[in-house]
């Protein structure tokens, strides 16, 4: 494939094997190598031996890897191997955090191999695996900076300890359990925000929230929706689900009463397993930086589909994004509710076929 046919994420997966294409850097003589936050790929593919271990967070990522017939393991295992490869990502303590449990998982005198787009930040997470791991070797290509440090060179188990504490839940400004990299981590999302100032206190019965994240939305549901006696929160990032249990609980005992609440590791767009009778979502909008409403749209779909008849849809979104359409062929009701900000809330009723 030319570079100029390559996405971005496929250019990152060709870069990042460049140092085995070019003899600089020879695959483990056992076949065993772990990649952590790995992404399916032609490269990926091609490349992989049964010996492989893919580790991935975000369940669509995940399920593509094994609908590819890859080995993807659950992430934060112990095993070690000659070859540790992985794809920082953006936010910068989760990413150091990724590069100290990276060098936890390499065997001595192994491998620990990275590949950043240029513009995502490619320099600092050089420099920092750097800091951590000392003298680097490095080469650019397809608009990419590739990196990587023997296992041989000193560590800073001091910093690499510091380093590993990052990705470890928090509290936010908000008060709200979080970590690094999960969407409006260190904060209350604005859109999100809203919505609740909308949503109305007479959400009874079972109840959803689609794209749950750390948990905000449900919890102000429960605290504020006496009528609501069960919460299921679907989430694609595994690592929002224990932060979203911790302040659903919380959300628990300020209410004064146990909800039922169950947390599904869960791609949405691929429907939902119950029905409901009201469902809240702040739908994604992008991957990277891209958007892609499409997503928002499968949001949509997916919940016309699981609410019970005259169920209620209550949704947020960014004012610009092209909602509508999707909206009415799927409800019978559909209301702006509030548009202020840049943002819209809109409940549906009435779900249909």
């Amino acid at each position: 494939m030319t570079p100029a046919l390559l996405s971005a994420a496929d250019a990152t997966l060709e870069a990042l094997f460049v140092p085995f294409a070019s003899g600089e850097l020879a695959l483990p003589v056992d076949g065993r190598v772990l990649f952590l936050r790995a992404r399916d790929g032609f490269r990926l593919r091609e490349m992989a031996r049964p010996g492989w271990v893919c580790e991935q967070s975000f369940k669509p990522f995940a399920d593509a890897l094994r609908r590819s017939g890859l080995s993807v393991a659950e992430p934060g295992g112990g095993e070690r191997f000659a070859c540790v490869l992985l794809l920082p990502p953006r936010q910068r303590d989760e990413a150091r955090a990724l590069f100290a449990h990276a060098l936890q998982r390499v065997a001595p005198g192994g491998v620990v191999l990275a590949a950043v787009p240029n513009a995502e930040g490619a320099k600092s997470a050089e420099s920092d695996l750097a800091q951590l791991a000392g003298p680097l070797r490095h080469l650019s290509k397809h608009k990419c900076r590739v990196f990587w440090t023997m296992a041989t060179h000193h560590v800073d188990l001091a910093l690499q300890e510091a380093w590993l504490a990052l990705d470890a839940v928090r509290r936010n400004e908000a008060g709200y359990l979080t970590r690094p990299g999960l969407f409006a981590w260190d904060r209350v999302d604005a859109a999100s925000a809203l919505l609740v100032a909308q949503l109305p206190a007479d959400l009874v019965g079972r109840v959803a929230d689609l794209g749950a994240g750390y948990g905000y939305l449900s919890a102000q549901v429960v605290k504020r929706c006496p009528g609501v006696g069960a919460i299921d929160l679907y989430e694609a990032e595994a690592r929002a689900l224990e932060p979203a249990r911790l302040n659903l609980e919380q959300a628990c005992r300020e209410r004064g009463a146990a909800v039922e609440g169950a947390l599904h590791w869960h791609d949405v767009t691929q429907g939902l397993p119950h029905r409901y009778d009201a469902i809240v979502s702040n739908p994604p909008f992008h991957q990277g930086r891209a958007d892609l409403p499409e997503l928002g749209r499968a949001f949509i779909r997916a919940a016309a589909d699981a609410l019970r008849p005259q169920g209620r849809l209550w949704l947020v979104a960014n004012r610009h994004l092209p909602y509508e359409a999707t909206l009415a062929s799927r409800f019978e009701q559909v209301r702006t509710v509030a548009d202020q900000e840049g943002f819209k809330v809109i409940e549906a009723r009435g779900g249909h076929a």
